[in-house]
């Protein structure tokens, strides 16, 4: 029995067992053994040979993956935001490669990839749409296009697609350290009460995996799924943006009933409508923060300043600068928000905020 037909025959009896309190223990244990016939199928299907079109060169400060079922408007976005021509076309699977496009936004150079339109089943290899999802673990954000005028079940099946090949939307990391050992048995401790997780389960989950020697500290009251994923490794957390097209085309109550929901914006492509609103979303997703620079004595250039990822320190802002500069650091001068008084004498550690300025001072 192949990977799929294991995976189709645990999915079924999930399905025909009830969900209550007694079957509670009994589920978890289906979900690790469905989440490493996962695992095994993307390290498999990763194994090949890349699709054609799909393998990207990443460029720019950050990449955003364009996702949805075909016709609701990724290739229109594409062309609208940037410069690129892509195809299309009323007709379905017009895109039938990833394109790639590029954004220029506060200083930062944004690459735009259009994935083809993926179908129901794209996790399992269905319409090419493995390559497609799994491309989209290369993406900082994920911005999930949706139909405003079809049902909202898309929704709920896209996000099934993607958790399908470990891509977890709009979560944190659980707060668990695990670590395999060599020796000393498993050791479970959990440093607050656990509404769902318990010892037994997760010393049988591991004896699952075929793990008998490990450490486990739960910090948070966590979920059995958060759990498994833990184990598993190879989770990606990713923010997505929830985009609705075509709202020119459904009522006024239905825009402000779509629009109050979370990581969700409304929009009309081919109208220009909440364009606008879009991008500064997209923006806030990435996190990034615009750093700029002075010299000594000069005023700040802020004209073009550095982009930093969220929590970067002055070393990360030396890297961007030149590779060669920290070995001549003696240490910076910082103005902005990051600042206890201006400027501020720091060193490599220090964490800079958004619209900081600062100067190197060499050695």
């Amino acid at each position: 029995m192949g990977i799929l037909e294991r995976i189709a025959e645990i999915e079924h009896e999930m399905n025909r067992t009830q969900k209550n309190k007694a079957t509670e223990y009994h589920l978890g244990l289906l979900k690790g053994k469905l989440a490493r016939l996962r695992a095994e199928l993307i390290e498999t299907k990763s194994s090949g040979p890349k699709g054609d079109g799909f393998d990207v060169k990443r460029s720019g400060d950050a990449r955003v993956a364009l996702i949805g079922f075909p016709s609701v408007g990724k290739s229109t976005l594409l062309s609208t935001i940037t410069e690129t021509e892509a195809a299309v076309s009323s007709i379905d699977f017009t895109t039938l490669q990833a394109t790639p496009g590029r954004w220029e936004y506060r200083g930062a150079v944004i690459q735009l990839l259009d994935l083809p339109g993926i179908i129901e089943g794209a996790a399992q290899g269905v319409g090419r749409g493995k390559q497609v999802v799994s491309t989209a673990r290369t993406a900082d954000v994920v911005l999930m296009m949706l139909d405003a005028t079809k049902s909202h079940l898309q929704r709920s099946l896209l996000e099934k697609e993607l958790e399908a090949v470990g891509i977890r939307l709009n979560k944190s990391t659980p707060n668990i350290y695990f670590k395999v050992k060599k020796g000393g048995g498993i050791s479970y401790n959990a440093t607050c009460k656990q509404s769902v997780l318990s010892e037994k389960f997760v010393y049988n989950l591991l004896h699952q995996y075929r793990i008998f020697n490990a450490e486990v500290l739960v910090r948070e009251d966590v979920s059995i799924d958060d759990f498994i994923d833990v184990v598993v490794g190879n989770r990606i957390y990713l923010p997505c943006l929830y985009v609705y097209n075509k709202i020119d085309a459904i009522t006024i109550e239905e825009v402000d009933r779509i629009a109050r929901e979370d990581h969700t914006v409304v929009v009309s492509i081919e109208k220009d409508l909440n364009m606008a609103t879009l991008k500064e979303s997209i923006w806030r997703s990435l996190n990034l923060l615009q750093v700029y620079t002075k010299r000594h004595s000069e005023f700040p250039d802020f004209s073009d300043g550095l982009i930093l990822r969220t929590g970067a320190t002055v070393e990360d802002a030396c890297r961007t600068i030149h590779k060669t500069l920290l070995e001549s650091f003696k240490y910076a001068l910082v103005w902005g928000r990051s600042a206890k008084h201006n400027p501020q004498r720091v060193g490599l550690s220090h964490p800079l905020c958004n619209e900081d300025v600062i100067e190197i001072v060499r050695k």
